[in-house]
C-alpha cells in the first residue's frame, strides 16, 4: 500500500498524531516496520535506525529525504533491535499472530514492540471518513482485523507476548500497545 500519510485530508493529521504517541518511548535501536516517507527518522539516530516498507515508491521518497537513514523493502537477517514500531500496521495483516512470530526473533533482550492500530469501536466513523477524502480510502480498504485490547492482549500471547502497556489516543480513536515478551510482567491498562 502506498504511504498512508498523504491518502486522505486529515491523514498528515493521523500520522503526527501516532509518532507523537510513540515518541516518548523511541530508544536505542529501531526497526520501523511500514516506514513509509520515513517520518519517525526525525525521533531516531541515523546509526540506530532501519525503516522497511514493501512500497518502492515511498521508499524512493524515504530515501530521498533522509539519505544518511537506512530503509529496505525486507526485514533483516542477524540484526536485533531495542524497539520494533509498526505505526497503523497491524490492522492490514492477515495473520497478525504470524507477524508478531516473526518479528519477536528481531528484539533484543528486553526489546519491545510498539504499535498503534485504530479502535474498533469508531470503525463506521473511519469507513465513512474514508469515503468522503478525510482518510486513506485504500487503507481502510486493505483493513484486515480492528484489534481491541482484548484481542491484541489474545494476539500477543499466542505470539509469545505481553502488553505491558496501553493506551487510546486521538479522542479514543486509536491505540499505542507496548508489547515486550511474555516472560515480563505486564503493566497498563488491559480494558478493550
Amino acid at each position: 500500500m502506498p504511504d498512508q500519510g498523504t491518502g486522505g485530508l486529515l491523514s498528515p493529521l493521523l500520522r503526527r498524531a501516532r509518532i507523537r504517541a510513540v515518541s516518548p518511548h523511541i530508544q536505542g535501536r529501531v526497526l520501523d516496520i511500514g516506514c513509509g516517507t520515513g517520518e519517525l527518522t526525525r525521533w531516531c539516530s541515523e546509526n540506530a535506525y532501519l525503516g522497511v516498507d514493501i512500497d518502492p515508491e515511498s521508499l524512493a521518497i524515504a530515501r530521498r529525504k533522509h539519505g544518511s537513514f537506512r530503509f529496505s523493502e525486507q526485514l533483516p537477517n542477524g540484526e536485533t533491535f531495542d524497539l520494533i514500531i509498526g505505526l497503523a500496521i497491524i490492522e492490514h495483516i492477515k495473520f497478525p499472530v504470524r507477524w508478531l512470530q516473526t518479528l519477536k526473533p528481531l528484539l533484543s533482550p528486553g526489546g519491545r514492540i510498539i504499535l498503534t492500530t485504530p479502535h474498533p469501536s469508531l470503525e463506521g466513523i473511519h469507513r465513512l471518513g474514508s469515503r468522503v477524502g478525510l482518510f486513506s480510502r485504500e487503507a481502510a480498504e486493505e483493513h484486515e482485523t480492528l484489534l481491541d485490547g482484548t484481542l491484541m492482549a489474545e494476539t500477543a500471547a499466542e505470539a509469545g507476548l505481553a502488553i505491558h502497556l496501553r493506551r487510546r489516543f486521538l479522542l479514543g480513536a486509536n491505540q499505542l500497545f507496548v508489547l515486550k515478551t511474555s516472560a515480563d510482567k505486564p503493566i497498563g491498562s488491559l480494558v478493550p
